[in-house]
Protein backbone atom coordinates (compact mmCIF):
# COMPACT_ATOMS: atom_id res chain seq x y z
CA UNK A 1 0.00 0.00 0.00
CA UNK A 2 3.01 2.30 0.31
CA UNK A 3 2.64 3.84 -3.14
CA UNK A 4 -1.12 4.48 -3.00
CA UNK A 5 -2.31 8.09 -2.89
CA UNK A 6 -3.72 8.81 0.60
CA UNK A 7 -7.18 9.44 -0.90
CA UNK A 8 -7.30 5.79 -2.00
CA UNK A 9 -6.24 4.19 1.27
CA UNK A 10 -9.67 3.99 2.89
CA UNK A 11 -11.37 2.58 -0.19
CA UNK A 12 -8.73 -0.11 -0.72
CA UNK A 13 -7.95 -1.13 2.84
CA UNK A 14 -10.73 -3.78 3.15
CA UNK A 15 -9.26 -5.67 0.20
CA UNK A 16 -6.07 -6.52 2.07
CA UNK A 17 -5.56 -9.42 4.45
CA UNK A 18 -2.18 -8.19 5.59
CA UNK A 19 -1.18 -4.52 5.69
CA UNK A 20 2.52 -3.80 5.49
CA UNK A 21 3.72 -0.44 6.73
CA UNK A 22 7.21 0.99 6.92
CA UNK A 23 7.85 4.36 8.50
CA UNK A 24 9.64 5.59 5.37
CA UNK A 25 6.52 4.85 3.31
CA UNK A 26 4.33 7.06 5.49
CA UNK A 27 0.72 7.45 4.42
CA UNK A 28 -2.42 8.10 6.40
CA UNK A 29 -3.28 4.47 7.05
CA UNK A 30 -3.94 5.24 10.71
CA UNK A 31 -6.97 7.32 9.79
CA UNK A 32 -8.23 4.62 7.47
CA UNK A 33 -7.83 1.93 10.12
CA UNK A 34 -9.59 4.02 12.74
CA UNK A 35 -12.54 4.57 10.40
CA UNK A 36 -12.74 0.88 9.52
CA UNK A 37 -12.74 -0.11 13.18
CA UNK A 38 -15.32 2.52 14.15
CA UNK A 39 -17.66 1.53 11.32
CA UNK A 40 -17.35 -2.15 12.12
CA UNK A 41 -15.97 -3.02 8.68
CA UNK A 42 -13.20 -5.05 10.26
CA UNK A 43 -11.98 -5.85 13.76
CA UNK A 44 -8.43 -5.20 14.89
CA UNK A 45 -7.92 -8.87 15.69
CA UNK A 46 -8.83 -9.77 12.10
CA UNK A 47 -5.90 -7.80 10.68
CA UNK A 48 -2.24 -8.75 10.72
CA UNK A 49 -0.28 -5.51 10.76
CA UNK A 50 3.46 -5.35 10.22
CA UNK A 51 5.94 -2.49 10.41
CA UNK A 52 9.71 -2.25 10.15
CA UNK A 53 12.61 -0.71 12.03
CA UNK A 54 14.57 1.58 9.73
CA UNK A 55 18.36 1.64 9.44
CA UNK A 56 18.95 4.83 11.41
CA UNK A 57 17.16 3.53 14.53
CA UNK A 58 19.31 0.47 15.27
CA UNK A 59 20.73 1.84 18.52
CA UNK A 60 18.97 0.01 21.38
CA UNK A 61 17.63 3.24 22.86
CA UNK A 62 16.16 4.22 19.47
CA UNK A 63 14.27 0.98 18.81
CA UNK A 64 11.31 1.67 21.17
CA UNK A 65 11.15 5.25 19.89
CA UNK A 66 10.74 3.99 16.33
CA UNK A 67 8.03 1.50 17.28
CA UNK A 68 6.12 4.09 19.28
CA UNK A 69 6.19 6.44 16.29
CA UNK A 70 4.71 3.70 14.11
CA UNK A 71 2.03 2.91 16.69
CA UNK A 72 1.13 6.59 16.99
CA UNK A 73 0.95 6.98 13.21
CA UNK A 74 -1.27 3.91 12.92
CA UNK A 75 -3.32 4.73 16.03
CA UNK A 76 -2.70 1.23 17.36
CA UNK A 77 -1.70 -0.30 20.69
CA UNK A 78 0.39 -3.11 19.25
CA UNK A 79 1.79 -4.58 16.06
CA UNK A 80 1.38 -8.19 15.05
CA UNK A 81 4.90 -8.26 13.62
CA UNK A 82 7.86 -5.89 13.85
CA UNK A 83 10.86 -6.46 11.59
CA UNK A 84 14.41 -5.18 11.38
CA UNK A 85 14.21 -3.81 7.84
CA UNK A 86 17.84 -4.44 6.83
CA UNK A 87 20.94 -5.86 8.55
CA UNK A 88 22.45 -2.45 7.84
CA UNK A 89 22.91 0.58 10.10
CA UNK A 90 23.39 4.26 9.33
CA UNK A 91 23.89 7.27 11.57
CA UNK A 92 20.66 8.47 13.13
CA UNK A 93 18.85 11.03 11.02
CA UNK A 94 20.92 10.36 7.90
CA UNK A 95 20.25 8.70 4.56
CA UNK A 96 21.77 5.57 3.05
CA UNK A 97 24.76 7.15 1.37
CA UNK A 98 27.89 5.06 1.93
CA UNK A 99 29.55 7.68 4.13
CA UNK A 100 26.73 7.31 6.67
CA UNK A 101 27.15 3.57 7.22
CA UNK A 102 28.29 2.44 10.66
CA UNK A 103 29.02 -1.06 11.88
CA UNK A 104 25.76 -2.68 12.99
CA UNK A 105 25.42 -4.37 16.36
CA UNK A 106 22.59 -6.75 15.53
CA UNK A 107 22.62 -8.60 18.88
CA UNK A 108 22.11 -5.29 20.71
CA UNK A 109 19.39 -4.18 18.31
CA UNK A 110 17.70 -7.55 18.63
CA UNK A 111 17.83 -7.31 22.41
CA UNK A 112 15.81 -4.10 22.19
CA UNK A 113 13.36 -5.83 19.84
CA UNK A 114 12.96 -8.65 22.38
CA UNK A 115 11.99 -6.13 25.07
CA UNK A 116 9.22 -4.79 22.81
CA UNK A 117 8.01 -8.35 22.38
CA UNK A 118 8.09 -8.88 26.15
CA UNK A 119 6.01 -5.73 26.64
CA UNK A 120 3.36 -6.91 24.18
CA UNK A 121 3.87 -4.01 21.81
CA UNK A 122 5.06 -6.41 19.11
CA UNK A 123 3.27 -9.75 19.21
CA UNK A 124 6.03 -11.24 17.05
CA UNK A 125 9.43 -9.98 15.96
CA UNK A 126 11.53 -10.84 12.94
CA UNK A 127 13.95 -9.64 10.31
CA UNK A 128 13.98 -8.68 6.65
CA UNK A 129 16.65 -9.06 3.97
CA UNK A 130 18.80 -11.33 6.15
CA UNK A 131 20.97 -13.93 4.44
CA UNK A 132 21.17 -17.42 5.91
CA UNK A 133 24.50 -16.46 7.51
CA UNK A 134 23.13 -13.28 9.06
CA UNK A 135 20.07 -15.18 10.27
CA UNK A 136 22.18 -17.98 11.70
CA UNK A 137 24.40 -15.53 13.57
CA UNK A 138 21.32 -13.90 15.09
CA UNK A 139 19.73 -17.21 16.06
CA UNK A 140 22.90 -18.11 17.94
CA UNK A 141 22.44 -15.20 20.37
CA UNK A 142 18.69 -14.57 20.35
CA UNK A 143 16.59 -15.18 23.46
CA UNK A 144 13.44 -14.81 21.36
CA UNK A 145 14.18 -16.29 17.93
CA UNK A 146 13.02 -14.29 14.90
CA UNK A 147 9.66 -15.57 13.73
CA UNK A 148 10.05 -14.35 10.16
CA UNK A 149 12.66 -13.46 7.56
CA UNK A 150 11.02 -11.33 4.89
CA UNK A 151 13.00 -11.29 1.64
CA UNK A 152 12.56 -10.90 -2.09
CA UNK A 153 11.50 -14.32 -3.34
CA UNK A 154 9.83 -15.47 -6.55
CA UNK A 155 10.31 -18.16 -9.22
CA UNK A 156 13.17 -16.19 -10.79
CA UNK A 157 14.94 -15.71 -7.44
CA UNK A 158 14.02 -18.80 -5.46
CA UNK A 159 16.23 -18.32 -2.38
CA UNK A 160 16.79 -22.08 -2.13
CA UNK A 161 19.62 -21.89 0.41
CA UNK A 162 17.68 -19.50 2.64
CA UNK A 163 14.47 -21.53 2.21
CA UNK A 164 16.22 -24.69 3.41
CA UNK A 165 17.87 -22.89 6.31
CA UNK A 166 14.61 -21.30 7.46
CA UNK A 167 12.86 -24.67 7.35
CA UNK A 168 15.55 -26.29 9.47
CA UNK A 169 15.61 -23.38 11.95
CA UNK A 170 11.85 -22.96 12.29
CA UNK A 171 11.84 -19.44 10.82
CA UNK A 172 9.00 -18.53 8.46
CA UNK A 173 10.06 -17.14 5.09
CA UNK A 174 7.84 -14.32 3.83
CA UNK A 175 8.18 -13.18 0.22
CA UNK A 176 8.03 -9.56 -0.81
CA UNK A 177 8.05 -8.72 -4.52
CA UNK A 178 6.64 -12.20 -5.22
CA UNK A 179 5.85 -11.07 -8.76
CA UNK A 180 9.28 -9.57 -9.28
CA UNK A 181 9.22 -5.84 -9.77
CA UNK A 182 6.91 -5.11 -12.72
CA UNK A 183 6.52 -1.41 -13.36
CA UNK A 184 9.88 -0.41 -11.91
CA UNK A 185 12.78 0.96 -13.94
CA UNK A 186 15.61 -0.01 -11.60
CA UNK A 187 15.13 -3.76 -11.16
CA UNK A 188 14.76 -6.75 -13.42
CA UNK A 189 11.02 -7.33 -13.20
CA UNK A 190 10.36 -9.93 -15.89
CA UNK A 191 8.96 -12.72 -13.70
CA UNK A 192 5.55 -12.53 -15.36
CA UNK A 193 7.21 -12.79 -18.78
CA UNK A 194 9.26 -15.87 -17.89
CA UNK A 195 8.46 -18.55 -20.54
CA UNK A 196 8.12 -21.36 -17.99
CA UNK A 197 5.59 -19.36 -15.98
CA UNK A 198 3.64 -18.41 -19.10
CA UNK A 199 3.58 -22.05 -20.22
CA UNK A 200 2.28 -23.22 -16.83
CA UNK A 201 -0.34 -20.47 -16.71
CA UNK A 202 -1.67 -21.48 -20.12
CA UNK A 203 -1.73 -25.15 -19.17
CA UNK A 204 -3.64 -24.55 -15.93
CA UNK A 205 -5.83 -21.67 -17.07
CA UNK A 206 -4.33 -19.29 -14.51
CA UNK A 207 -2.69 -15.89 -14.85
CA UNK A 208 1.12 -15.67 -14.72
CA UNK A 209 0.76 -13.73 -11.47
CA UNK A 210 -1.31 -16.52 -9.92
CA UNK A 211 1.29 -19.07 -10.99
CA UNK A 212 4.11 -17.03 -9.44
CA UNK A 213 2.19 -16.52 -6.20
CA UNK A 214 1.12 -20.15 -5.97
CA UNK A 215 4.74 -21.27 -6.31
CA UNK A 216 5.71 -19.32 -3.19
CA UNK A 217 2.69 -20.58 -1.27
CA UNK A 218 3.37 -24.18 -2.26
CA UNK A 219 6.93 -23.73 -1.02
CA UNK A 220 5.46 -22.80 2.38
CA UNK A 221 6.09 -19.06 2.12
CA UNK A 222 3.64 -16.26 2.76
CA UNK A 223 3.41 -13.69 -0.03
CA UNK A 224 3.08 -9.91 -0.08
CA UNK A 225 1.89 -8.87 -3.54
CA UNK A 226 1.01 -5.25 -4.27
CA UNK A 227 -1.55 -3.97 -6.72
CA UNK A 228 -3.72 -0.89 -7.18
CA UNK A 229 -6.10 -2.77 -9.49
CA UNK A 230 -9.14 -4.30 -7.77
CA UNK A 231 -9.51 -7.12 -10.30
CA UNK A 232 -5.86 -8.12 -9.94
CA UNK A 233 -6.20 -7.98 -6.16
CA UNK A 234 -9.04 -10.52 -6.42
CA UNK A 235 -6.96 -12.69 -8.75
CA UNK A 236 -4.03 -12.53 -6.34
CA UNK A 237 -6.25 -13.91 -3.58
CA UNK A 238 -7.47 -16.79 -5.75
CA UNK A 239 -4.43 -18.98 -5.20
CA UNK A 240 -5.42 -21.19 -2.28
CA UNK A 241 -7.89 -23.79 -3.57
CA UNK A 242 -5.65 -25.32 -6.21
CA UNK A 243 -2.06 -26.54 -6.42
CA UNK A 244 0.61 -27.68 -8.85
CA UNK A 245 0.94 -31.41 -9.51
CA UNK A 246 4.46 -32.71 -8.98
CA UNK A 247 5.37 -32.70 -12.67
CA UNK A 248 4.37 -29.05 -13.01
CA UNK A 249 6.14 -28.03 -9.81
CA UNK A 250 9.32 -29.62 -11.15
CA UNK A 251 9.21 -27.23 -14.12
CA UNK A 252 10.18 -24.32 -11.88
CA UNK A 253 13.66 -25.81 -11.55
CA UNK A 254 14.15 -25.06 -15.26
CA UNK A 255 13.97 -21.31 -14.65
CA UNK A 256 17.35 -19.61 -14.84
CA UNK A 257 17.60 -17.52 -11.71
CA UNK A 258 18.96 -14.00 -11.92
CA UNK A 259 19.56 -11.24 -9.42
CA UNK A 260 19.90 -8.17 -11.58
CA UNK A 261 19.57 -4.59 -10.41
CA UNK A 262 20.02 -2.03 -13.11
CA UNK A 263 19.72 1.72 -13.39
CA UNK A 264 20.35 4.47 -15.94
CA UNK A 265 24.00 5.43 -16.37
CA UNK A 266 23.50 8.71 -14.53
CA UNK A 267 22.63 6.82 -11.34
CA UNK A 268 26.13 5.58 -10.59
CA UNK A 269 25.80 6.70 -6.96
CA UNK A 270 22.71 4.52 -6.61
CA UNK A 271 24.60 1.52 -7.98
CA UNK A 272 27.51 2.16 -5.60
CA UNK A 273 25.03 2.28 -2.73
CA UNK A 274 23.46 -1.00 -3.84
CA UNK A 275 26.89 -2.64 -3.95
CA UNK A 276 27.59 -1.37 -0.43
CA UNK A 277 24.30 -2.78 0.83
CA UNK A 278 24.80 -6.13 -0.84
CA UNK A 279 28.24 -6.60 0.72
CA UNK A 280 26.93 -5.63 4.15
CA UNK A 281 24.04 -8.07 3.92
CA UNK A 282 26.00 -11.17 3.00
CA UNK A 283 28.98 -10.91 5.36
Amino acid sequence: MYSFPPSQCKSRAPAFIQILISIIYFIQIGLALKKLFEEGVVKREDLFITSKLWNDHHAPEDVPEALNESLNDLQLDYLDLYLIHWPVRVKKGTNNNPENFVTPDLPATWGAMEKLHDAGKARAIGVSNFSSKKLGDLLAVARVPPAVDQVECHPCWQQTKLHNFCQSAGVHLSAYSPLGSPGTTWMNGNVLKEPVIISISEKLGKTPAQVALRWNIQMGHSVLPKSTNQERIKQNLDVHDWSFPDDVLAKFSEIKEVFIIYAPSNLSNTLMRIKHWYLLMIV
